[in-house]
């Protein structure tokens, strides 16, 4: 979240706390710490407003690589700079003071986008030849303990830490969820919500609910939630697997 007005951050903020697949990761105030904020962690979503002294909000997602940009979703109130902004991942525009229904409507633009991005990741991922993570690295005071990847059912988020669920046993790897799900392979663990990873083979069940979401219930009869953001993907992962 990108705005040099409190009040305008702080509601924004508000709007997405209502929503259980989205999670704001950092706010900035100005263009010259978002830039450096935004390449140390890149979201997947960002929303950035237009005008700000000195580094606007467009001029920060140009300077950004374009591998490396976010989707965004921009604050203004003005709509002239249309043309440049969707050159630069631009979902939509919100003019302020922000209409409600039309900050739904740009959130499932986005969810929209977000669930192709995650399905063409997950092919290239799966036709690129990688090395995948075969166990993890848990340290326990002066102990090191090296825990396969086979023996993890699921793992959860635990603020900028992960923590594997591992038959009864729980460990914490400093590392982030999304740092994880980049080294896992795709065709054995899918991530599922913005707090949660499973393993495929793991999957018992699975039910949908009332707001597209769904619940996963393992074979040892944890449940996962599963959100609409990750549905398709782990639909395909699960059909791939067979």
């Amino acid at each position: 979240m990108v705005d040099d007005e409190p009040l305008a951050r702080r509601g924004v903020v508000s709007l997405l706390a209502a929503l259980d697949d989205m999670q704001v990761t950092a706010e900035y105030e100005d263009g010259t710490t978002a830039l450096a904020g935004l390449l140390a962690r890149p979201p997947d979503l960002v929303f950035m407003d237009v005008q700000m002294p000195g580094m606007n909000g467009l001029d920060v997602l140009a300077a950004l690589p374009s591998e490396r940009r976010p989707l965004s979703i921009l604050l203004t109130a003005h709509d002239s700079f249309a043309v440049r902004a969707f050159a630069l991942n631009a979902v939509d525009y919100l003019l302020k003071p922000i209409d409600d229904l039309r900050f739904a409507e740009a959130i499932e633009r986005a969810r929209q986008l977000l669930r192709l991005r995650a399905m063409d990741d997950a092919r290239a991922v799966a036709i690129a030849p990688t090395k995948y993570l075969q166990k993890f690295t848990v340290r326990i005071g002066h102990r090191t303990l090296f825990i396969k990847a086979d023996s993890v059912a699921w793992i959860g988020a635990d603020g900028d830490y992960a923590v594997l669920h591992a038959g009864e046993r729980t460990y914490i790897v400093r590392e982030s969820l999304h740092q994880l799900a980049t080294q896992l392979d795709p065709a054995r663990f899918v991530r599922v919500h913005r707090s949660s990873i499973v393993r495929l083979d793991q999957v018992a069940e699975l039910q949908p609910m009332t707001n597209r979401d769904a619940l996963l219930r393992l074979h040892d009869g944890t449940p996962v939630r599963v959100s609409r953001t990750y549905i398709d993907s782990l639909l395909s992962a699960l059909h791939a697997a067979g």
